[in-house]
Parts: C-alpha cells; structure tokens; sequence
C-alpha cells in the first residue's frame, strides 16, 4: 500500500491562503491547502463534503502534527535505483523510497531540495518533479472499503476550484489506486 500523491495546484494571488484539518473515514487525517476569496463560504462546502463521505472538518492544528515537510523528487521507472540511491545520499538527500514500479522518491530536508536536485542533475538523474510537500508521520493502512471511501473523498476534494494541496496519511491498497 502506498499514500497517494498529494495534489498541487498554484495559488491565485488575490485570494487569501488558508489551512483546513479534518478527518475522513477510518479517522484517516485530511491537510488543505486552500485559495479563497470567502473562506467561511468554502469552509460550509468542505463541512458538506467530509459529511457527505462519512468524515468531519477539524479545528485548526487538529491534525497538522501528524504532518511534516519535506523536499521530494520524484522520478519516472527506468531510473537505476542503485545508482540514484548512491548519488542521492552523497548529495545529501534524507531517504531514498523505491516504488515496486520501478519509480523512486528521494526526500530531502526541504531546505536543500535545490541543493540535491542540483546535484543528481549534474549527475545524470533529471526529477520528473521537485517540490516541498508535506508527508505523513505514519501512515493509516486502509482495507479495500475504507481505501474506496477516502479515495472518492479525496476526489470530491480537489475538485473544489478552491482547494490547492490536499496531504493525507491514508495508505490506499495499489489495486484501488490503480482502477481510478
């Protein structure tokens, strides 16, 4: 089982940014990130949502500790995993995370995200994507209904207009993530 990527989208300047906490099915925690006009009119559609797939919004900080950020390059299958491991922890990365699809993740402290993508740049290992995002502490592994629940969940979320980075700890079984 793995988590989901999270959702990014880029922030309208004009809106103000703003943090929801709350919990899905199976107590899994849910972080927005949000770019709103009207947040108490946003925060009315986020209630309605989370109810309407068995969860409920949070107060502030409610679950961000259950949170951390980090620096995160992703890269694409074919990518030697051994060697993308070596020089990935020479240019100082935290973790190196191999998928069982033969893509790779290398966490790095989000401080020298630049820094490390510089460096396996130079070494050959061109990211798919490098962002600062944010993990989950632990992960909350998920049955396939539960998985199926928080999945439409978080899929009713990021088709909010509003919502600009949607991070969860649910760890959603791979054949649910792969049918969507």
């Amino acid at each position: 089982m793995r988590q989901p990527a999270p959702s990014a989208r880029p922030l309208d300047p004009a809106s103000l940014h703003v943090r929801y906490e709350g919990y899905g099915p199976a107590g899994v925690a849910v972080m927005l990130d949000c770019s709103t006009r009207d947040p108490q009119s946003l925060r009315g559609q986020l209630r309605r949502v989370f109810a309407d797939h068995g969860g409920h919004l949070g107060a502030s900080g409610s679950i961000a500790y259950l949170f951390y950020e980090v620096g995160l390059l992703s890269f694409n299958t074919g990518t030697a995993p051994a060697l993308l491991g070596a020089a990935a922890l020479d240019a100082g990365a935290e973790d190196v995370v191999g998928e069982r699809d033969g893509s790779a993740e290398v966490l790095t402290d989000p401080r020298d995200l630049e820094a490390v993508r510089a460096a396996l740049a130079q070494a050959g290992f061109e990211p798919a994507e490098a962002a600062r995002t944010w993990r989950a502490a632990t992960p909350v592994e998920l049955d396939h209904t539960h998985g199926a629940t928080v999945l439409r969940l978080l899929e009713s979320l990021e088709g909010l207009d509003e919502v600009r980075g949607i991070y969860t700890n649910a760890a959603i079984p791979d054949e649910i993530l792969e049918s969507v």
